[in-house]
């Protein structure tokens, strides 16, 4: 109950001048933000992506605390990280000053199963332990053009969505008819890049989450689920529209599932500690942040950015490097009218009896 209220004041209630989503321009996330940012890390610092591969086994070795003259007492380090290519050779990075798991629970169990000694550590074979929730998301392309009300819309309540959530967006209003929704922008043999530029039909981007119940259904069935029942029931219109093509992804149990229970299971930021495994530190939406905890909550992209800065500055401060550690900007202040509010109910919850609380 903590939670929920706790992301209906996040998404709702505070900063209700602000949208909480926000659609990219042009292109996809991979190749106008995180591609452009990897080609920018290699060309101004001496480091290398390696894009495509998997994380296997983490092994740990025992190291001498510097602080300490007894030789029976010692921290763990990363000893090696094994790792796979997408052509299915496997390599072993070695000389390891430092690590951040970024991981969500299905990448974070794979991980652990992988890595026996990482196992042993409570906070980390706990964190393998959590279950994620299922999504599916798709792309729909129409024949004509589709007026709504807002370009980002909720399904709710509908029989079809079998106990899921969904959403759809309206990519050609978030994208202004953007060439490249629709795969053009670039010369082919007997086409020039403007051929294809007037607008076109809507393209629709439907995700629906907690989606176990409609897993088992094939892609064709998803499609026609959305396009003879859920989006003709949320606008009309949607019904004269023919799909022009279409796709669907799968991806079980990938979510962040904020389950009751799960707290204490979930990773710290700081990892087993600075006191057992200094050079290893975990960043997500998931992670319970302690003293560094922020504003932003739940599951949402601005919690991932902002534990990944926070995990990179604690681990300058446990391997001693004299870098400068990355701002992190705090969430700004409350509406007036939200503070009265909070302020109002403070003092009637003097005098009114908590009954819901036992």
């Amino acid at each position: 109950a903590l939670v929920v209220m706790e992301l209906l004041y996040y998404y709702a209630l505070a900063h209700q001048d602000s949208f909480d989503v926000r659609w990219i321009k042009k292109g996809t996330v991979s190749d106008s933000l995180i591609a452009p940012l990897a080609e920018k890390l290699q060309d101004e610092y001496p480091l290398q992506v390696l894009g495509g591969c998997r994380v296997g086994e983490i092994s740990l070795t025992k190291k001498k605390n510097k602080n300490d003259d007894d030789s029976s007492t010692h921290l763990l380090a990363v000893d090696t990280i094994s790792y796979s290519t997408m052509d299915g050779s496997t390599h072993t990075i070695t000389d390891i000053d430092g690590v951040v798991l970024a991981l969500g629970c299905k990448g974070m169990e794979n991980v652990i199963r992988s890595s026996p000694e990482l196992a042993k550590l409570e906070v980390f074979s706990k964190a393998a332990s959590l279950k994620g929730i299922d999504v599916i998301s798709s792309r729909i392309w129409f024949d004509r053009k589709v007026e709504t009300r807002t370009p980002a819309n909720v399904f709710s309540k509908f029989e079809a969505l079998r106990g899921s959530g969904g959403t759809f967006f309206m990519l050609d209003q978030l994208q202004e008819d953007d060439p490249s929704l629709w795969g053009d922008g670039t010369e082919e043999e007997g086409t020039t890049t403007n051929e294809h530029d007037e607008p076109r039909g809507s393209v629709v981007a439907c995700d629906f989450y907690n989606a176990g119940a409609l897993l088992s259904l094939s892609d064709e069935d998803i499609i026609q689920t959305l396009t003879e029942e859920l989006l003709p029931s949320a606008v009309p219109k949607f019904a004269d529209a023919k799909v022009v093509d279409s796709w669907v992804g799968k991806y079980p149990g990938v979510v962040s599932w904020f389950s009751p229970g799960s707290y204490d299971k979930r990773p710290p930021l700081e990892g087993a500690g600075s006191q057992i495994l200094p050079g290893l530190k975990c960043a997500g939406d998931w992670v319970r942040m302690g003293e560094r905890e922020h504003g932003a909550k739940g599951l949402c992209q601005e919690r991932a950015f902002v534990s990944g800065l926070e995990a990179a500055n604690a681990l300058l401060r446990d391997v001693d490097m004299t870098t400068t550690p990355a701002e992190v900007l705090p969430v700004r202040d409350d509406e007036p009218q939200f503070k009265a509010g909070v302020a109002l109910n403070r003092e009637v919850m003097k005098y009114v009896p908590r009954f819901w609380v036992r």
